[in-house]
């Protein structure tokens, strides 16, 4: 909590991108389990004082660092960089955590075996105790009639028995203690005083070496070399935890870097709003400045708010609630939000702005991102849209970026007019009379002050003196963006008609491409069918015409032969049957090449499921049905010359994927001796990425393979780094 709270924005690059490759490692690859450890530094600072630490104190300690060391493990063993960094400086400390879960009970009680000595006192208090009790029983039965209670009890440290007050003179004893209403005293027989005493002269002994091992364990604690690194570092550990779990549970996404003065947000959420309305937000060199008009309880705030919290998570190397976020990192953010009247300094609203808009102004810059919140508000709306006006240009003249906020008309038409400044409002609905919080660019706010005012009730003819009292000049400004927003929404309607017509287009097109291809793949696969089925009615004839020559040997037969060959030679000249065509597709396998035109793109079968196919297209990976894909063509003219070469039944692909390494390779040996047998090549060996051992280890078996010509990876669209492509030898 402590580290959280003092977090604080960075202006280096560098160290915000390692920040977030901690929290990606935390987050995908490392779960930081912090179970078990603790914020020890209180105890270590007290044991450098030269404090005695207590048996818990020092458990604690020691319980921490033996959670560290199995975190440190963990990271070790997962992570895939950047918490490898921090998670180095963790030290074993194990002769510390191992001394005190050796001396310390898990209580925090010393271990009779802590030491010798102490050992020794333990072996003889127990006796001892059994004897005083031993004796003061026998004291029990002689004073009876004395007692106030039949029961031994302890006060002070010392054995003794309730006596009742009338009594207390006539025992031989001492009197340690008494109750409060003076009726019962504590007393000490005689008998047992000697063990008595001895049993505190051990006591003492046994606190005077319990406080020694405690310190010696305390001194240890102060002097652990690296105990520092490690408490910075689960320091450093808890805080990435905490950001990761951050963004787990909100559903944040990691922020990329832009160049300087881009600001690009999808999806952005303001953080700290339960049920948020999602915007985007641009701004770059041609939209530095964004102007958001509108009326009050719109979200105008907010959206400011939220692009400046976005950039501030991102400069503490967080994640940020947005779908897409690219941002530059800025030398400082300038904010004039809210109202800051001050009696003390004499300051009104106006006042206020004004000094921050000052700060503003003498610090902006092409890397800083400025937030102002009603902009000209507070004094005379002519005067203040003009200062407004000045401020803004000024601002543009610096090249800065951000947003700013504001109610006065004038700002909507100089920003139409001026270069680098873009309009925007929040929506609002007239139906529900209330904000819809969707940001509008190229939009300006507004105020709909009348038309909300009739929705209400307000009667006609007061509404008709407002319209009078504002004139035809004051309604210029709402009537020329009213005309102004028509146009554009025109425009708008138009320009979605022909998104849809053109996808419409693509869709069509792209269904009649798919279709001519599957035609033509029907054709050929006839075509194959029909051959294939000739070839075998020609071997049957030459079979059959072959035993009919043996048969007419036979005068005998000769007749029945002959009729035999003229039936052979009707069904020659028969109508040959229609050949059922399994399709090509049922040759596709892992590796080979399709197109899928519902996407326009080409992508290599990573996996066959049935009816189904994984097909990688660049960086995406679908799932698509065998009908809906068709096979490339350099794919399918194999296919083709594998079925018409009747000798050659060679696979040129092995899958070697999900086998151990000796089976791997033994099966390739095989494979690749067969291949050069055969004068097959190129081979494609299939081995998928994972973590690379199979593909070493099938490397350098080709690497000594003298049969082996040359070998290297795969195109990347056709299996990259997971297919090895291996030549053979021909000569």
């Amino acid at each position: 909590m402590e580290r959280a709270d003092s977090l604080t924005p960075s202006t280096d690059a560098d160290f915000i991108r390692y920040q977030l490759d901690c929290v990606e490692d935390a987050l995908f690859s490392v779960s930081l389990n912090l179970g078990g450890i603790q914020d020890i530094r209180p105890g270590v600072h007290r044991s450098r004082e030269g404090k005695q630490l207590d048996g818990k104190e020092i458990l604690e300690v020691a319980y921490t660092l033996d959670a560290a060391l199995t975190l440190k493990r963990a990271i070790a063993m997962n992570s895939r960089g950047p918490l490898l960094d921090v998670a180095s400086s963790i030290g074993s400390h194990l002769n510390l955590v191992r001394s005190a879960l050796e001396k310390l009970d898990r209580d925090g009680s010393v271990r009779d075996d802590a030491s010798p000595k102490l050992r020794q006192i333990r072996r003889r208090l127990n006796p001892l105790r059994n004897e005083i009790r031993q004796k003061m029983q026998d004291v029990l039965e002689r004073w009876g009639d004395m007692l106030q209670e039949n029961l031994i009890t302890i006060r002070r440290d010392r054995f003794v028995v309730p006596i009742k007050a009338s009594y207390v003179n006539q025992v031989q004893g001492i009197i340690i203690d008494a109750s409060a209403s003076g009726q019962t005293y504590f007393v000490e027989p005689g008998s047992v005083v000697p063990l008595n005493n001895e049993l505190a002269r051990l006591l003492i002994e046994e606190d005077q070496e319990v406080r020694r091992i405690l310190m010696e364990l305390s001194g240890q604690v102060a002097l652990e070399e690296g105990l520092d690194m490690t408490m910075w570092a689960l320091g450093e550990l808890d805080l990435i935890a905490a950001k990761a779990r951050l963004a787990r549970d909100w559903e944040l996404s990691r922020p990329q870097h832009s160049d300087a003065g881009v600001y690009h947000l999808e999806q952005a959420r303001h953080p700290l709003i339960e049920k948020p309305v999602a915007n985007d937000l641009h701004l770059d060199h041609n939209t530095r400045i964004l102007l958001i008009t509108g009326p009050n309880m719109g979200g105008k705030t907010a959206t400011l708010k939220t692009l400046g919290l976005i950039v501030l998570m991102h400069q503490c190397g967080m994640y940020v609630p947005a779908r897409i976020a690219k941002l530059p990192v800025v030398d400082g953010i300038l904010v004039d939000i809210g109202d800051e009247q001050s009696i003390q300094e004499s300051l009104s609203t106006f006042a206020s702005h004004l000094k921050h808009l000052k700060y503003v102004l003498d610090h902006a810059g092409p890397n800083t991102l400025i937030l102002v919140d009603e902009l000209g508000s507070g004094t005379d709306p002519t005067e203040g849209a003009a200062l407004a006006q000045a401020l803004i240009g000024e601002l543009l003249r610096k090249e800065t970026r951000g947003i700013i906020t504001s109610h006065l008309a004038p700002l909507k038409l100089y920003a139409m007019e001026t270069t680098g400044l873009q309009n925007a409002s929040m929506g609002f609905s007239l139906e529900s009379l209330g904000p819809t919080y969707r940001l509008q660019v190229g939009q300006p706010g507004r105020s709909y002050a009348l038309a909300i005012a009739r929705r209400m009730g307000i009667p006609e003819t007061v509404l008709g003196q407002a319209t009078e009292i504002l004139g035809p000049e004051g309604n210029k400004v709402e009537k020329l963006l009213e005309n102004l927003e028509a146009e554009r929404e025109t425009i708008r309607s138009q320009r979605e008609q022909l998104d849809s017509l053109r996808q419409e287009a693509n869709l069509i097109r792209n269904q009649l491409a798919f279709d001519r291809d599957r035609i033509h793949e029907e054709r050929d696969e006839l075509l194959l069918k029909a051959r294939e089925q000739a070839d075998q009615i020609y071997r049957d004839a030459i079979e059959t015409v072959r035993k009919l020559r043996s048969k007419a040997q036979d005068d005998v037969s000769r007749p029945k032969v002959l009729e035999e060959l003229k039936e052979l030679r009707r069904a020659s000249m028969a109508e040959r049957p229609q050949a059922k065509v399994e399709p090509a597709l049922e040759q596709v396998r892992p590796g080979s090449i399709v197109d899928v035109p519902a996407y326009g793109a080409s992508g290599q079968v990573l996996e066959v499921r049935g009816d189904e196919l994984v097909v990688q297209l660049g960086v995406l990976k679908i799932t698509v049905r065998r009908r809906d894909v068709r096979l490339k063509q350099q794919e399918k003219q194999k296919v083709t010359s594998l079925m018409s070469a009747g000798y050659s039944r060679f696979n040129k692909e092995i899958n070697l994927r999900g086998k151990s390494g000796e089976e791997a390779i033994e099966e390739l040996r095989s494979y690749v001796a067969e291949a050069y047998a055969l004068k097959e090549t190129p081979l494609r060996v299939v081995h998928g990425k994972g973590q690379g051992v199979l593909r070493r280890m099938i490397r350098d078996f080709l690497k000594n393979e003298k049969t082996v010509e040359s070998y290297h990876d795969a195109e990347p669209y056709n299996g990259g780094h997971g297919v090895t492509i291996v030549n053979i030898r021909t000569k």
